[in-house]
């Protein structure tokens, strides 16, 4: 049932909005389907394992390419264990002070899980430099096959998060570390492999180094839509022109303004505007069906409308 309030003040005509995150329609679930439990349960202990494994067997062959890769995965475990418990809190229910739940923390695990991996990346680049100031020995038949072993891990983990990767920016992080691992586990094979052939132990080096460029590159566009979602930002998903050009074309509209979209979390996105309809307020069937086009058609989960029929000049006080 939509929510309705009409403000009767001197000098103005009624106004009237409509907030379909407080409205009690039944057909709209705040629970996040992309968090699986298990998906996450079981990519963290097989990646858990095999970065011991990976660790163990990178000391023991001297190789920073493996050593780099099993720092790679350790802060995979990091980040899955960050994700899984924001989508957690996020399905927190609404309180007094925080009345969007704890949603937002989906996005604060998101910007977290970037800066992580750029952490990761600084200290495996910084060691790969030195390697090559003192070239060690490396065992590239014990890398190339903990590597492969690797692609089997990653891989897995990666379709484990597969499905829930289009609609969750929590997710497509887990998703892309894993694919990402997955190639770079590739790369490690190919250097334990060339080295076996032909004995230059400084391309373990430049393999770690090449990882650190992919894993930036991976990373970079997950960090840029962290910090935009933070600071209010649209999200990228959203069609804000789309949503202007829909809602000045709807029956009594003359003009609209004070638009406003932002993202609660790393799934849900609100909204706020003011329609100008001289008419004055046209129904809940008017402001329902608008509402329900902006969700399904424009992903806007919660919208807050209000109507104004132009008798007075209203400015957005944060322009």
């Amino acid at each position: 049932m939509a929510s309705n309030h009409q403000n009767h003040e001197p000098n103005h005509k009624p106004t009237a909005s409509l907030d379909s995150s407080m409205a009690g329609h039944g057909d709209h679930s705040h629970a996040y389907v992309n968090g699986n439990g298990h998906a996450f349960a079981i990519a963290i202990a097989l990646n858990l394992v095999f970065v011991l494994v990976e660790f163990g067997y990178g000391f023991a062959a001297n190789s920073t390419a493996l050593m780099a890769d099993g720092g790679h995965n350790l802060s995979d475990v990091l980040s899955l264990i960050l994700a899984w418990g924001a989508i957690i809190l996020a399905r927190r229910a609404a309180t007094e002070r925080y009345t969007y739940g704890l949603r937002s923390t989906s996005i604060l695990a998101a910007l977290a899980n970037a800066m992580l991996l750029l952490v990761v990346c600084g200290a495996i680049a910084w060691e790969a430099l030195e390697r090559f100031w003192q070239t060690p020995v490396v065992a590239g038949a014990t890398v190339a096959v903990v590597a492969m072993a690797g692609v089997v891990v990653n891989g897995l983990s990666a379709w484990l998060f597969l499905k829930g990767s289009h609609g969750d920016l929590n997710i497509r992080a887990a998703y892309l570390h894993m694919v990402t691992d997955a190639a770079v586990s590739a790369g490690v094979i190919a250097s334990g492999t060339a080295i076996i052939f032909t004995g230059w132990y400084w391309l373990d080096p430049v393999i770690s180094l090449i990882v650190v460029a992919v894993v930036i590159f991976s990373t970079w566009e997950l960090l840029r839509e962290s910090v935009r979602l933070i600071l209010s930002a649209v999200p990228a998903n959203i069609d804000i022109a789309a949503i202007d050009a829909y809602l000045r074309q709807q029956p009594g509209v003359t003009d609209i303004h004070d638009l406003h979209i932002w993202g609660i979390s790393t799934t849900e996105t609100a909204l706020t505007v003011h329609l100008v309809v001289p008419g004055g307020y046209p129904g809940d069937e008017f402001m329902d069906q608008i509402r329900q086009t902006l969700e399904t058609r424009y992903l806007i989960h919660h919208s807050t409308i209000q109507i104004e029929q132009g008798t007075a000049s209203h400015v957005c006080p944060v322009r």
